[in-house]
Parts: C-alpha cells; structure tokens; sequence
C-alpha cells in the first residue's frame, strides 16, 4: 500500500514537471514550432489510442469504430461552441441551422470570459462524449452478442455509416451538411491576448492538460473492480462469468466509457483543426489509432502514449526530408514527395518483428521503480568516489 501511494506519488509530479516543460516550451517556442505541432496532435491521438485500448486490449473486444466515435465528438463539440452572431455565415445553405446559442457565449455573458471559456469548453466537450457515449449504448445492444471479427466489422460498418450519415443534406440545418463547421472556441482562444498581442500562448499546456485528466480517469476506471473484470472477460468469458462477472453488463460499460473519450478526443481534434468535417473521418484514422495501439503494447496505456508521440512524429516530422528531392544524394535519386510514407511503414514493420507485444507490452512505466534506478546509480557512485578517497589518504 505504502509503495502504491508513492508510485502514485510519483506519476502526479511527473505529470506537473511534464505540464511546466510544455508550458516553458510553448512560451519559449514559436508558435508555428513543429514541436508543439506535434505535441497537440500525438496527444490527441493519445486518449483516442487509450480509449480504444480499454475496449481492444483491456476488455478483448475488438472494435474498429473509433473514427465514429470521434466524428461524433467532433460534431457535437462544433455545433454547441459556434458564436450565435457567425451562425448565419456557418449555416449559410441551411437559414442559420436549428441551434441557435452557444454554451461558451452563454456562460461567458453570466461568468465573465475567463470562467465562461473555460466551463463552456469542459461542459461541451463532456456532452460530446456522452452523445458518443450515448450511441455507443444503442449501437452496442445488438452489436455486442458479436465476437471477433464479426465485432470488428460491425463496428467498422457503423462508422462509416455515421459518416455518410452526418453528410446528410436532409441533416443540414444540424451538421452543415458536407460543409464545413467553423468559427466555433479552438485551442488558441486560450491564449492571452493583451493590446492585440499574445501575451502568454496556452492552448498547448491546456489541450495537454486535458488530455492527462482523461487518460487518469482511464487509468483509474482500469485498476478498479470494473478493470479486474474488463480483464477477467479479456482473458476467459467463461471463467468470468463462472465467477459471477456480468459479461453483457461489463461489455457494455467498456464499450460506452470507450466511446465517450473518444468523443471527447474528437472533440479536442476539432478544436485543434479549428473545423469539424466528416471525410477526414473515415476507417484510415482508425487503423491509424489500431496502429497506435500495436505499436505501444495492446493492455499498456503509456505504451500508447509513447507510440502516440512516437508515430505522430515520425509521420509528420522527423521523416519529413525524405519527400524533397533537394536533399538527393547525386545519381542517386530516390527522395521525392510520398517517399517518407515508404520509409515508415518499413520502421513500422521493423517494430512489429522485433516487439511482437508492442513497445510496453502489458507494462507500464513505472516512475518511481525509474526514480528508485536512479538514487540506487548516484548511491553507488557516490561510494565508489568515497571509498576511492579514503583509499588514496590510506595510501
């Protein structure tokens, strides 16, 4: 009990060391940096991976309806933060759309713009998982009695569906259409603006933030008596529910808080993007988020955290150079734009190979065992460097 309070211990001020870096870094940084580019996006990509990993690897059911789940976050997030007065421009084929106030707006005028923000966006990033939560339960009825691969299309199916769905011409005056959503709160309406200058940039350090709180909320559901079960019924229905575990119950439960945190990463997506629209949603993503999940170790939640970052800067960053041509060595001309894309599915295929569990594996960091690695190393150096001074006044 004693070392579980000091791990835990350990993990909170890991998280606010990580929090104050990421803020030093996004005052110190421009802001177009592709360090914090990457930070936002792999952290994004991060909860949707947990979120997916709690159903896939926690629970054993395998799902591909992630990128569903998050259009629906997305969406919901979009249509409740839209100023009424950019309404009409927004929903411009469509009179103006049906809903006609915003949660951030509403809370701002009777708290003023700070709380307002800040309470509007958490209120309607919550109502966005809980409408994808809320699905999730409707959908998971007949879905669930499903196993395996026949699960896996399913829910693949239902997001495509829901796709197609929001694209609606007949939902227009809800979704907009196939047009964009826009103009609602994003992640730089954090930012402190003083004389019409951003004075302190946060909308990485909150995005973070936000993030970290979800995926503890995961991790907490995990390592309690729900967790135990999600595993039990990961590892043997039928022992599971010899012993009593309600296996539709606990299905359901993974299923529904699953979609809820990916509604909320679609939420974060959107903010990110600074539009919501439903083609970039499509089944890619998820197996992108599967990938993700692999990669990091299919029952370890910083393992997706890791790959997360992992993938995303590799994706989008570090391999960058190999699609210009510029950076060719003479007579060897092998670079050129989609050439990265080859490359990486080479290192994607050297990690599968090499970590046949993924990365973590069923293990998670453990910062104070890393912590405890540490002192004993400095410890030992320090007697070592004792002992040799007490050596040479003896000699």
């Amino acid at each position: 009990m004693i070392q579980k309070k000091k791990s835990n211990k350990a993990n909170i001020i890991f998280i606010l060391a990580l929090l104050i870096l990421i803020f030093v870094l996004e005052q110190t940084l421009p802001s177009s940096s592709m360090l914090l580019t990457v930070v936002k996006k792999s952290a994004i990509y991060a909860l949707a991976a947990v979120s997916m990993n709690l159903l896939n690897g926690f629970t054993g059911l395998f799902s591909l309806g992630q990128a569903g789940f998050m259009l629906i976050g997305a969406y919901v997030y979009g249509m409740l933060t839209i100023p009424v007065a950019d309404r009409a421009a927004v929903y411009q084929y469509f009179d103006g759309g049906i809903i006609q106030f915003s949660i951030v707006e509403g809370l701002s005028g009777v708290l003023g713009n700070v709380a307002g923000l800040i309470l509007g966006v958490l209120i309607s990033l919550i109502i966005a998982g809980a409408i994808a939560g809320l699905l999730a339960y409707l959908v998971g009825l007949p879905i669930l009695r499903l196993r395996g691969d026949y699960l896996a299309v399913a829910t693949l199916g239902f997001a495509e569906i829901i796709r197609a769905f929001f694209q609606w011409e007949a939902l227009g005056p809800l979704t907009n259409g196939s047009n964009l959503l826009r103009k609602f709160t994003c992640l730089d309406d954090f930012n402190i603006v003083v004389d019409g200058k951003v004075a302190v940039y946060l909308s990485t350090t909150v995005l973070v933030l936000i993030v970290a709180a979800c995926i503890l909320v995961i991790t907490l559901v995990i390592n309690s008596t729900y967790g135990r079960a999600f595993k039990a019924i990961r590892d043997d229905e039928t022992a599971a529910e010899a012993m009593g575990i309600n296996l539709a119950k606990h299905k359901m439960m993974s299923f529904v808080i699953s979609a809820f945190f990916a509604g909320v990463a679609g939420g974060l997506l959107a903010m990110y993007q600074t539009t919501a629209q439903a083609m970039p949603f499509k089944s890619a993503m998820t197996y992108e988020i599967l990938l993700i999940v692999v990669i990091g170790g299919i029952g370890s939640v910083t393992g997706s955290c890791l790959s997360a970052f992992i993938f995303i800067g590799a994706s989008e960053w570090w391999l960058r150079f190999l699609d210009m041509e510029k950076y060719n060595i003479p007579g060897l001309n092998i670079l050129r734009p989609g050439f990265r894309k080859v490359v990486f599915s080479v290192v994607i295929m050297i990690i599968v190979l090499f970590f046949r569990k993924g990365i973590m594996g069923e293990n998670e960091l453990n910062i104070a065992g890393f912590g405890r690695w540490l002192k004993q190393i400095f410890t030992k150096k320090k007697a070592a460097v004792a002992a040799a001074e007490e050596g040479k006044n003896n000699g």
